[in-house]
């Protein structure tokens, strides 16, 4: 696993090159002292690795930007896709010292080796659509949620899909969690759509979403926490961590209500991938430990198996997308 002496580490996302494993993380200085200050002096660190167990520190992928920018304050989760002509383009989140970070974009940087990352310079690519997503509202919200950009192709082969952690524009204010979601025919030109899932399913956020096949079925994973939870999911004792939803197909619809724990809170931000056998693993920071308070760094993989999915209803296929 990888762990620094000198940084937290967090949330993190991965590109595999079928050779090797480059992981994406962030991270902040412990010279901070106190964890809770990390997340307003985070930076994208990196990562590589044969085996998703020995890792490579590499130089940092990204920083904030000068001043004044949109993610001139920090720099958050984001995923990494190769587009047909061989460019890596990273999609992350930024927040700025002029909106004190309480308003989430998302943007992108490109790279030809996955070393070296350019940002875009005509800066955030999308920002939270008010016709179905909250905006910043601080007697609802601490923030304007519009982050974790998860980017993939379209299993249908018309372009590109983003799901995003978002909050939809009405409901009860902790019940308001919803995947939202932007399509692209290019990567360059995106546009918004109506999110993936239905809020009132029990959770305020669900962060660094994540859909893939498995054994044949569609799931989304996401992550979301005890004090962020409805007071509902509350009530049924759930601590948080990572959990599991059925989905319809990669881009939904989404069965948020049927969500199930997949991890406790010592674990959070979870990633599955395929490792070289083939086996689909998760992978998660280490988000707590008795008696030691917040840990940092990825845990080993964990192997995904049948059992985890038992219990999930199985899903109707959805009609053709209107987006395409």
């Amino acid at each position: 696993m990888l762990e620094l002496p000198d940084s937290w580490t967090w949330d993190f996302w991965l590109a595999d090159t079928g050779a090797e494993y480059h992981l994406f993380f962030l991270r902040a200085s412990r010279a901070l002292l106190d964890p809770d200050r990390r997340h307003y002096r985070a930076s994208v660190g990196h990562a590589v690795s044969t085996d998703l167990v020995n890792w490579d520190l590499l130089p940092d992928a990204l920083v904030p930007s000068d001043s004044p920018a949109w993610d001139d304050l920090a720099t958050w989760t984001g995923s990494v896709v190769q587009d047909s002509a061989g460019l890596w383009r990273m999609f992350y989140t930024g927040v700025s010292r002029a909106e004190k970070g309480l308003v989430q974009r998302i943007g992108v940087a490109t790279s030809a080796d996955l070393i070296h990352w350019r940002k875009d310079p005509e800066g955030a690519l999308l920002q939270a659509d008010p016709r179905w997503y909250e905006r910043l509202d601080l007697d609802n919200w601490n923030d304007e949620a519009w982050r974790d950009p998860w980017v993939m192709p379209d299993p249908n082969g018309e372009g590109w899909q983003m799901l995003i952690t978002a909050r939809a524009a009405t409901g009860p204010a902790d019940d308001r969690g919803v995947i939202g979601h932007a399509h692209s025919h290019d990567l360059t030109e995106w546009h918004v759509q109506p999110p993936l899932s239905e809020p009132g399913a029990g959770f305020g956020q669900l962060e660094v979403p994540q859909s893939e096949v498995i054994d044949g079925r569609a799931v989304l994973i996401f992550s979301c926490l005890r004090g962020e939870l409805a007071e509902r999911r509350k009530q049924a004792g759930h601590s948080g961590g990572v959990w599991i939803a059925p989905a319809a197909s990669l881009v939904g619809p989404f069965d948020i209500d049927a969500a199930q724990p997949l991890t406790d809170d010592s674990l959070y931000a979870g990633r599955i991938i395929q490792d070289r056998t083939g086996r689909w693993v998760l992978l998660a920071f280490r988000h707590r430990e008795p008696d030691s308070g917040f840990r940092r760094g990825p845990s080993d993989p964990t192997p995904l198996r049948s059992g985890h999915l038992h219990g999930l209803p199985s899903l109707p296929l959805p009609h053709p997308s209107p987006w395409v």
